[in-house]
């Protein structure tokens, strides 16, 4: 494979009203960009972030794939695929383990504890990923255990876990063609890129607002403490001016973003959209908020935590432009709200895609340029002399076919492609985590 000086980076985001797909440049020295992205938009192929047609999702990663590989002229070989849905929460485990108080704690100890940690199936659920919280030598807690003496360690960590369905369904989709080079819990890459560590230090909410779901991160102490998503997004507003209004779900989603500020109904202009009186949708709209507002707030309470222990909320996602959110968020739950920006680690080149929107997209991106390691790529672009490509591209992806009409969709088989070991990531991330334990310790 033709090798080129700087490595590109490829990301999939699958939301449930879109998908997102991007590329970034990281040239030798770090540095990172991005210029080229594509979306399509779904309707009803995606529930609460899980995949439900396959098919339809098949197509249009194809076609975002392949209007990313016009940009570039090259070809797509693999992809860093964002994992995030309903089910996905955290559960807090811990495991403890007796040491020889006469030789040092090793990284490898370490890597076997906390793989002990999975050894215990959860019902109905797949671990995607383990994220260490804290630990402990002889009951005092310790930010790099490496290195260490004592009789006896404890380590908790976050299990990051989703119903099968979740995962197993991306599986699906990376079959027709172009194998997923690693799968990222989306959230989690959010919270690490454009978190700052005063946000993580002091305790912070991440609340990401998508179309059918609600994602809330809460960090304390540098940790991760807390992981749920909720059934809720901007899509139930709509639903509820639809319904209530007895107009179309098309008609019912412009009016909501028409209305200057509908959660302030008493005050919204009297004024018709598209036919439906405005302080009447805003009613509906504000009381479905309302609720919305109440389940983030209640998972401060969830995680154990006083509400005084969070400092602040950050606010990204689709739905979290509603007018008036942000506002209404801090009166509600008397923390100060703020609107997330972009990771600061990614120069956006394109000013036509530089937007809050593409948030989760590039968080993926800038995840994966600290994953990907030297000298690998998920581009390969064409090589040219006198006009010729030397480099020998593979054909061209084919479009996935068209079931036939009297052949019923389960019969159709798929050739499973292999997957980079979850435990390998898991031990770059504890090298990460622990190496900047040791950085600190030097300042």
């Amino acid at each position: 494979m033709f090798m080129e000086k700087n490595q590109y980076i490829v990301a999939l985001e699958i939301g449930s009203s879109k998908i997102v797909g991007a590329i970034a440049e990281k040239t030798s020295a770090g540095y990172l960009s991005v210029r080229h992205l594509q979306e399509e938009k779904h309707v009803n192929s995606v529930r609460y972030g899980i995949v439900q047609n396959v098919e339809n999702i098949k197509t249009s990663i194809n076609h975002i794939l392949k209007n990313l590989e016009g940009m570039i002229d090259g070809r797509i070989t693999q992809v860093y695929m964002g994992v995030s849905g309903r089910s996905l929460h955290s559960i807090v485990s811990e495991v403890n383990r007796s040491v020889g108080s006469t030789e040092a704690i090793t990284k490898e100890l370490i890597d076997r504890i906390i793989k002990d940690a999975t050894s215990t199936p959860i019902r109905n659920h797949d671990t995607v990923d383990i994220v260490p919280r804290a630990f402990y030598v002889d009951k005092v807690e310790t930010p790099n255990p490496v290195g260490q003496f004592g009789s006896s360690i404890k380590i908790k960590v976050n299990l990051i876990v989703a119903k099968p369905s979740l995962k197993l369904n991306l599986n699906r989709l990376m079959n027709f063609g172009i194998p997923a080079k690693d799968y990222i819990v989306t959230p989690l890459a959010v919270g690490e890129q454009i978190l700052s560590d005063s946000d993580r230090e002091l305790g912070c909410m991440l609340v990401d607002m998508g179309a059918e779901t609600t994602t809330v991160s809460i960090y304390k102490n540098k940790a991760l403490i807390y992981l749920n998503t909720l059934p809720l997004g901007g899509r139930n507003l709509t639903r509820d001016v639809m319904n209530g209004m007895s107009v179309l779900e098309e008609t019912a989603e412009n009016v909501k973003k028409n209305i200057n500020n509908p959660l302030d109904p008493n005050n919204v202009s009297n004024v018709v959209i598209e036919g439906v009186n405005a302080p009447e949708a805003a009613k509906y709209i504000s009381a479905r908020t309302g609720e919305i507002i109440a389940n983030i707030n209640q998972q401060i309470a969830d995680a154990g935590m006083a509400s005084d222990a969070i400092q602040s909320i950050v606010l990204i996602g689709g739905s979290a432009h509603l007018g008036g959110l942000q506002l209404k968020m801090e009166e509600t739950i008397k923390i100060k709200v703020r609107m997330g920006q972009n990771p600061p680690t990614l120069n956006i080149l394109n000013p036509d895609i530089n937007r809050m929107e593409y948030i989760e997209v590039f968080s993926l991106l800038a995840k994966a340029a600290e994953l990907i390691e030297e000298g690998e790529t998920c581009v390969e672009l064409n090589k040219y002399e006198d006009g010729l490509i030397l480099n020998n591209p593979h054909p061209s992806r084919p479009e996935p076919e068209d079931e036939p009409e009297d052949e019923p969709r389960e019969k159709r088989s798929s050739k499973r492609r292999s997957k980079p070991s979850r435990w390998d990531i898991l031990k770059a991330k504890l090298s990460g985590l622990m190496s900047e334990d040791d950085e600190m310790a030097d300042d």
